[in-house]
């Protein structure tokens, strides 16, 4: 070892980046296996290598231990053998290192080390990406197998973009440039692999913020979205100043910040929500450009019964139920749609179809104490257990007729 090992270990922390300490705690591990191996196992062996000129030594080290309690030399050595500057517990190192040990010792380390080197590489790879996790990359098509694609990084690591996680009609040929979301990062027997999607909401998501200065400054906040990729997302935002506008924000001055993200997306359609608080306009905002008329909620069963307009019904709905699937999605309801002129016909077929179902869960129960409960007014109202004794004994003239 010398100088010349030394710049050439500082030459690969410059270009692989990787520390010089660890490519020297590398080389040491290497000694000792090489030494160890030509040498004799038994050995204590351990290596110094100096950080400036290269050379390394080879040391057999023993324990410091009081006098009379030595029960392996190899390991151990006595106070009184070892000297008077040392104190049991220290450590007594003599060189040992072979005069044909160089030609032997850099055959050996050069197996490791290219080992190591690899190891190092896989984990500063793993330790990059996982650090990008959830966040947006750059690279170029390098080649497609069984569908999937693999992608080259700029950084010249390859990364996979499943074909699950790719969009319908988007078309990449080989060499093109690509901007994808890193989904997961994995190690593996090969090395990382690092996941990427194309069809993952948060794609959108981090395309919107770099586009509105507004979120980047933690004014508005994007707080749900819903997407179908390759044709349609929406997104709902909530400014955290009232002199804000958090939708004329992320759409810019002629909506050209949507506008740049619907092109990274070859066209997809973004719909940008103004979020709310209270879940009736919510809901109502979310099934935009539809009018709503009446949003009726109804909290145990996660529905909402919601009335629009007769002739915007089908808006409402959207082509093959689009726009309502992604408003259920982005607001966490089930929304139940119908036009104004059948809206009392369908809540009351609604509520029907709700009264009927404990009917079938509580045949089998037993019998609730009947009970009753005075109104404000001083008028007698059923408490549940009568409403339930109601309806089975309705169910069983249905079921069997009257006894």
């Amino acid at each position: 070892m010398n100088a010349e090992m030394i710049a050439a270990l500082r030459e690969i922390e410059t270009e692989r980046n990787i520390s010089f300490e660890s490519l020297l705690e590398a080389l040491e591990s290497a000694l000792i296996s090489a030494y160890k191996r030509n040498f004799g196992p038994d050995a204590n062996a351990i290596v110094s290598i100096d950080r400036q000129t290269g050379d390394y030594k080879v040391y057999h080290r023993r324990n410091v231990v009081v006098d009379g309690e030595v029960t392996d030399p190899k390991l151990e050595i006595s106070v009184g053998e070892a000297g008077s500057k040392y104190e049991a517990g220290d450590f007594f190192d003599k060189e040992v290192t072979p005069k044909d040990f160089g030609r032997i010792a850099a055959q050996t380390a050069k197996q490791v080390i290219v080992q190591r080197i690899r190891e190092a590489e896989r984990d500063t790879v793993y330790n990059t990406y996982s650090a990008k996790l959830h966040d947006i990359v750059m690279g170029s098509v390098q080649r497609y197998e069984q569908r999937n694609m693999y992608v080259l990084l700029d950084n010249k690591n390859e990364a996979l973009l499943p074909f699950s996680e790719q969009v319908p009609r988007e078309n990449f040929r080989i060499n093109d440039r690509i901007r994808a979301y890193v989904l997961d990062v994995r190690k593996t027997n090969k090395g990382p692999l690092v996941v990427l999607s194309r069809a993952a909401e948060g794609l959108v998501q981090r395309l919107i913020e770099f586009q509105v200065p507004e979120i980047q400054d933690d004014i508005v906040e994007i707080m749900a979205i819903a997407r179908e990729p390759g044709s349609r997302t929406k997104v709902a935002v909530h400014s955290k100043r009232p002199e804000i506008d958090a939708v004329g924000a992320c759409l810019g001055p002629k909506s050209s910040r949507i506008a740049n993200v619907s092109d990274e997306l070859r066209g997809e359609k973004i719909d940008v929500i103004r979020y709310a608080p209270d879940l009736q306009t919510f809901i109502s905002n979310a099934l935009a450009p539809a009018k709503v008329l009446v949003v009726e909620l109804f909290e145990d069963d996660g529905i909402a019964l919601v009335t629009v307009p007769d002739h915007q019904l089908s808006l409402a709905i959207g082509r093959e139920g689009q726009n309502v699937r992604l408003a259920a999605r982005l607001t966490g309801w089930r929304l139940d749609i119908t036009s104004d002129s059948e809206a009392a016909e369908a809540r009351a077929r609604y509520l029907a179809e709700r009264e009927a179902a404990p009917v079938e869960e509580y045949a089998e129960e037993p019998l609730a104490e009947e009970a009753a409960t005075e109104t404000e007014e001083g008028e007698t109202a059923l408490t549940i257990d009568d409403e339930l004794l109601r309806r089975l004994e309705e169910f069983k003239r249905e079921q069997f007729g009257s006894e």
